[in-house]
C-alpha cells in the first residue's frame, strides 16, 4: 500500500527518514556531503549552522540545504529542483524536523570512548 509506507531510517548510522513525493528515502549526512554542504552554505563553518538550529536562527534555506545534502549523502540522484517542487509529507514542521535530526545525528558523540 503506497499511502501506508513509511520511511525507515538507522539512528545509530546518522540515518534520517522522509517522504518526498510520496516515496520513502533515507538522508544521511557523510562526511563528503557536509564538506559540500559547508562550502555551498552561506557559514564560516557547521558549528554555526548548528548553533543556528539550537537558537531557532535558521532559516528556509537552511533547511532546504540540509535536506539535499541528507538525500545525497543517501544516494538519492534528485536535483534541488526537484526537492524545491516535491511533496515532504508532513509538510515544512516535518522538512524543519529532519534536517535538526540529521544536525543532530551527524554531529553526535555519545557513546564515544577516549
Amino acid at each position: 500500500m503506497r499511502g501506508k509506507e513509511r520511511p525507515t531510517a538507522n539512528p545509530w548510522a546518522g540515518e534520517v527518514g522522509l517522504m518526498l513525493n510520496g516515496r520513502p528515502l533515507t538522508l544521511k549526512l557523510t562526511l563528503g556531503v557536509l564538506a559540500d554542504l559547508e562550502a555551498h552554505m552561506e557559514t564560516e563553518t557547521l558549528v554555526d549552522l548548528v548553533e543556528r538550529f539550537e537558537t531557532g536562527r535558521f532559516s528556509t534555506v537552511d533547511v532546504v540545504e540540509l535536506l539535499f545534502a541528507g538525500l545525497r549523502g543517501g544516494g538519492w540522484q534528485g536535483s534541488r529542483d526537484t526537492l524545491l517542487q516535491g511533496d515532504i509529507g508532513g509538510g515544512p514542521v516535518e522538512a524543519t524536523r529532519v534536517a535538526a535530526l540529521l544536525l543532530g545525528r551527524a554531529f553526535s558523540i555519545e557513546g564515544l570512548s577516549g
